[in-house]
């Protein structure tokens, strides 16, 4: 199904992500998830967003399988919101978007925060690009080939 914006029926994985969560409330309460937040009015009060734009962002984000919601408890009527498997392997999103906006968007020595490991306080690697051998490469190495043709080239 082709978007207002034809992203959607794109044949780009940039786009069709963007189509899903590219916009800046979707990708935050992903982010306040990935953080241990689960209930509407957690979202809300951590992002101070407006009631019906956290809804519908929310209902996004469950339709499109980022979310599933579960009931809070037997005798309530409050659900929470919890990511699937296909939310969490956004981690690696967040965590390079994270890590591009420390050495980009701040002034030299503004950063307060950083990523590290929950059980041991590590920082995190830099996130980097590699080959499937685990060579690295720049973002200038890369090139956009049909799957088919993505076969390996000997002496090059």
């Amino acid at each position: 199904m082709k978007s207002k914006t034809g992203r959607r029926g794109a044949n780009c994985g940039i786009a069709r992500a963007l189509g899903v969560v590219g916009d800046r409330w979707s990708l935050l309460i992903i982010r306040d998830a990935f953080g241990g937040k689960e209930r509407f009015g957690e979202f809300q009060k951590g992002l101070g967003l407006a009631k019906n734009i956290l809804s519908s962002r929310l209902k996004k984000l469950v339709a499109e399988g980022i979310l599933h919601t579960v009931p809070d408890s037997e005798e309530s009527t409050f659900k929470s919101y919890v990511l699937t498997e296909k939310g969490e392997r956004l981690g690696v999103v967040l965590a390079a978007l994270w890590q591009w906006g420390e050495q980009n968007c701040f002034a030299k020595g503004e950063v307060t925060q950083t990523l590290v490991d929950r059980r041991t306080n590590e920082p995190l690697a830099r996130i980097s690009l590699k080959t499937a051998t685990g060579r690295s490469l720049s973002p200038r190495d890369v090139n956009l080939i049909a799957r088919d043709a993505a076969q390996p080239r000997v002496g090059r």
